[in-house]
């Protein structure tokens, strides 16, 4: 560790993170907007990214026991190696397949993505607590950077995954974001200082991948419901709403549809991923107490319980789709955005400060697999919910995973 410049390492692991989740995000939109254009039902296209999440599930158990026996440069470029090779995969999909063909390819292709995408992560995250000050609220600080960054980063993708589909096509615009991440990861490679830690002593094994700290367990769980609200509606319910709305029917006007979209979610990731990074000023997290810190988690992740409510109430009493709907829709989803971010990294920051110097992967990676399952649990509602019930069961979904976040969050307070 003393051999490693902690200011270089970061550099050089966040614009390994950066990269991969701009090709995170692009793939994402790429999918979904593609799919949804092709006449795949809400239900079927949740099911695209099932298996995305439940990869994550998986990695991020396993994840933690890779990084602390190979090291944490292994792991992150193991995610983009990965992420390559689901690009070059999709690329290879006919159009001439039938649905149920589809779906199971694009299904296994965006497992890989998944296990990609959790490595990376979780490589990330946790280089940061070995990299971090210690001193003035350096860990916070550097959590929200990463952060904030990444969501912002991850906001362009969805814009560029949207506009590389608009202007480029389907086949094209993977082969083209596969070639990119291939000459990020040879430049991460040769720029990654030696000596990056992460390796756990010998004794450790497999069998303690749970965490031993209570705190930790409940914190995941929160985590779990809070991501779970948030995909219920981010995932497939909105954009497919907006692209029924936004869209004639003509190819002039599915183009303008996906830049719409496309840009309607990357303003919300990237105003999202800004809070983040502003978030330990908005909390005052700077060398404040850690009870403190956990009566914010509490506080916010109440704030956001009547949002999503609100906005199945207004949904309900619109029935078919209005301008002031719309209007109210992209209000309230962006307040919404503001609350999530600020529960999201204080989030980050406690699994970090709870987390045992010794077992960060391990904690880190049990934490993230709670995260993935909330977005599994979130995804498959969406496409359930918005199938059944429209709208405003989408929305009212997404206001129980807030409200059991609250009530999770809220035994973060009993010691």
């Amino acid at each position: 560790m003393s051999m490693v410049n902690p200011l270089r390492a970061y550099a050089a692991v966040t614009a390994a993170y950066w990269a991969f989740m701009l090709s995170d995000g692009a793939l994402r939109m790429l999918v979904l907007l593609h799919f949804n254009s092709l006449g795949f039902t809400p239900i079927q296209l949740a099911y695209l990214f099932l298996l995305y999440e439940v990869a994550g599930i998986v990695t991020n158990l396993a994840a933690g026991w890779l990084a602390a026996r190979f090291g944490l440069a292994a792991t992150l470029y193991g995610g983009l190696a990965l992420q390559i090779v689901a690009l070059a995969a999709l690329a290879q999909m006919d159009p001439a397949w039938g649905i149920t063909a589809s779906v199971i390819f694009v299904m296994a292709v965006q497992g890989v993505s998944g296990v990609a995408k959790d490595l990376a992560k979780m490589s990330s995250k946790s280089a940061v607590k070995v990299l971090a000050p210690s001193e003035d609220g350096g860990l916070f600080r550097w959590v929200a950077a990463l952060t904030g960054s990444k969501n912002a980063v991850k906001g362009l993708g969805f814009f560029l995954g949207a506009a590389l589909l608009a202007l480029a096509g389907f086949q094209a615009a993977v082969w083209g974001m596969a070639g990119v991440l291939a000459v990020i990861l040879l430049a991460v490679v040769l720029f990654l200082p030696p000596g990056l830690p992460g390796r756990m002593k010998g004794a450790d094994t497999w069998a303690g991948w749970r965490s031993r700290d209570a705190r930790v367990n409940r914190l995941s769980l929160a985590r779990m419901f809070l991501f779970g609200a948030r995909d219920v509606w981010f995932v497939v319910g909105i954009p497919v709403y907006f692209q029924a709305v936004l869209s004639d029917g003509t190819d002039e006007g599915r183009r303008e549809a996906f830049f719409l979209i496309g840009g309607f979610l990357a303003l919300w990731i990237i105003a999202y991923g800004a809070v983040q990074a502003f978030a330990p000023r908005i909390l005052g997290g700077r060398g404040q107490p850690e009870a403190a810190t956990v009566g914010k988690a509490i506080l916010w992740a109440g704030l956001l319980v009547p949002i999503p409510f609100i906005l199945a109430i207004a949904a309900l009493i619109a029935g078919d789709p209005a301008d002031w709907l719309t209007t109210s829709l992209v209000a309230g989803l962006l307040l919404f955005g503001f609350v999530f971010a600020i529960n999201s990294s204080v989030h980050s920051y406690l699994i970090l400060a709870f987390g045992a110097a010794d077992r960060i992967t391990r904690d880190v990676g049990f934490y993230y697999m709670a995260n993935a399952s909330g977005r599994l649990i979130g995804t498959l509602l969406s496409g359930i919910s918005y199938q059944l019930g429209g709208l405003p069961l989408c929305l009212a979904t997404a206001g129980m995973m807030a409200l059991a976040s609250w009530l999770a969050a809220r035994r973060l307070g009993q010691g």
